[in-house]
């Protein structure tokens, strides 16, 4: 069954997402990101992204106090990404709570210190973000492109030890359009043992059902469920 992971995107403490990584965009849901973790926990989440938007956008990891209070106040397993840019950032991390680490950034501006994350601590903590525009990566919270390809930097990374992804099509991302689902498969076809986490696009259960179906392993979604696309009743079934 497809592991389903909400995700809490944060600017100034709050819940927000964004279209298309526009900051912009922004639009508060709720002011106390706990509320809504709780809610989730309570319906029988287990697994939980939260993105430090603020964090992406400047050098260094800024709403880790947010981080430590969903972490203390719920059960929830935390994958943490945004702003981490440093060795002091990933300790900041996982001191906060994160069980786990999404670094996008900084493993193409540096990627000999990503790959000491992944030596030091291993891959089931560290993640590959891979947030792509038209097949390229992007960087610094989705506000600069790189030159970096999507499959040459997966082919990268897939022999330097990484077994997690979350691959972000930022088109789609906050679009309620439905998510890259033949990327996701192209990207399964080169990689079939890579746990592959969709992110982007999603906008009903019908959406995850077919993500479940091409046999992606895990799927991100939030604006869905804030804007009541998805109601926390209809995901039991992936539970």
């Amino acid at each position: 069954m497809i592991e389903l992971i909400p995700a809490i995107d944060i600017i100034d403490g709050k819940c927000v997402r964004l279209s298309q990584g526009d900051y912009d965009s922004k639009k508060v849901y709720n002011e106390n990101p706990v509320e809504v973790a709780k809610e989730f926990e309570a319906n029988g989440i287990r697994r939980l992204h939260v993105v430090d938007l603020d964090g992406a956008a400047s050098h260094h990891v800024v709403n880790y106090r947010t981080l430590d209070l969903i972490a203390s106040r719920t059960s929830l397993i935390i994958d943490f990404g945004g702003g981490l840019k440093s060795d002091e950032d990933l300790i900041i991390a996982f001191e906060n709570g994160a069980q786990m680490v999404t670094g996008g950034s900084i493993a193409v501006r540096n990627p000999d210190m990503f790959c000491r994350w992944i030596d030091r601590y291993g891959s089931e903590k560290i993640i590959l973000g891979a947030d792509v525009k038209d097949h390229k990566i992007a960087v610094n919270g989705w506000k600069d492109e790189s030159d970096c390809e999507l499959f040459p930097f997966l082919n990268d990374y897939t022999k330097k030890g990484v077994e997690k992804v979350i691959c972000t099509d930022i088109s789609c991302d906050g679009m309620l359009a439905g998510p890259s689902l033949e990327l996701y498969k192209e990207i399964l076809t080169e990689h079939p043992t890579l746990y592959l986490i969709a992110s982007g696009g999603v906008s009903s259960v019908a959406d995850i059902e077919a993500l479940h179906e091409a046999g992606v392993p895990a799927v991100i979604f939030g604006k869905a469920l804030y804007e009541g696309r998805i109601t926390l009743k209809e995901l039991q079934a992936f539970i």
